[in-house]
């Protein structure tokens, strides 16, 4: 079983900014000795609960105290950027951490639609011309505009010996069938999605244009000591989750939680390690994903760590 972490940079109740961004160092720290194959880190923008606004600058902070893992975003929100200067940041980065990152893209906003604006001020435009931007930035990282092209002497540098891998990241059937145009890379955001990720993956494999197409499956996950604790932290998760969705301050106490009734979660993963191994091996045998990222939100720093622990301990140690 091969595993990977996105990190969303989670701020805890009565933690700073600052707080959640060295938590998210110390879990990629521990990634690394783990053996877990890529950590991604999200993008957001003035959300009250999550702390990573620019993945380039966290990823050179992380680099420089990591070895092996593989480091990436998950996702740059290109409509809000030109293509070169993705290039040019993302290069740099290939550069010092060579072969070594990870170049995920998504399209959705990040935040608030003044945070939006701010960002973009043109922001629904720039989402229509995705796949233009996304044709031209592996453009850019390749070094292949065809002769002709205003861009064709322009050059992204430093130029890394080893490119950003490109990954194009989703949950719909139009970023998988632009994956797949362009031989990207594709995940698809398992955990807040509620399209038919099988049919999604069909698609994209379907229609990929080379010889190797590549998934990843991302799923939300709590795993713990015992089974009781861990069904606590994945309704406290759930609670969570639906506060956010009303726009309301999402974190709060496991005890206070306990006192919301709301439905058990269908896409949540939680309990023991081998009940979670055992879950996780049936989504492998119906999505046949190259790869698992598992996400992971809980009401303390020590217990998310704690959660990545017990599974890559155990499976590394199969």
């Amino acid at each position: 079983m091969k595993l990977s972490i996105l990190d969303q940079s989670p701020i805890i109740y009565g933690e700073t900014e600052g707080d959640a961004l060295e938590s998210s160092k110390e879990l990629a720290v521990l990634a690394d000795n783990l053996g877990y194959t890529r950590y991604w880190v999200t993008e957001h923008h003035d959300l009250a609960n999550l702390a990573c606004p620019a993945p380039e600058v966290l990823l050179s902070y992380i680099g420089a105290l990591t070895k092996k893992i593989r480091l990436g975003a998950g996702a740059i929100l290109l409509p809000h950027y030109q293509p070169y200067k993705v290039a040019e940041v993302f290069h740099t980065l290939a550069t010092l951490f060579p072969d070594r990152i990870d170049l995920g893209l998504g399209r959705a906003p990040g935040g608030s639609a003044e945070a939006t604006t701010a960002l973009s001020p043109r922001f629904l435009e720039e989402v229509r011309k995705m796949p233009e931007k996304v044709e031209e930035l592996l453009h850019f990282l390749n070094q292949d505009f065809p002769k002709g092209h205003m861009f064709h002497k322009v050059q992204a540098k430093p130029v890394p010996n080893h490119r950003p891998e490109p990954w194009l990241l989703g949950t719909g059937k139009k970023s998988a069938l632009l994956a797949a145009e362009h031989s990207m890379s594709y995940a698809f955001g398992y955990f807040m999605s509620d399209h038919d990720g099988k049919e999604l993956f069909n698609t994209y494999r379907t229609n990929f244009v080379g010889e190797r197409p590549y998934t990843i499956l991302a799923v939300s996950v709590i795993c713990s000591e015992t089974t009781a604790r861990a069904h606590e932290l994945a309704h406290w998760t759930n609670v969570v989750n639906e506060a956010r969705t009303k726009g309301d301050n999402a974190f709060i106490s496991v005890e206070e939680a306990k006192r919301v009734s709301l439905p058990a979660s269908t896409k949540l993963i939680s309990g023991t390690f081998e009940t979670v191994k055992q879950k996780l091996e049936t989504l492998e045998q119906e999505y046949k994903p190259d790869e698992l990222m598992i996400t992971t939100i809980t009401p303390n720093h020590e217990e998310r760590l704690t959660s990545y622990q017990l599974l890559g301990e155990a499976i590394r140690n199969e």
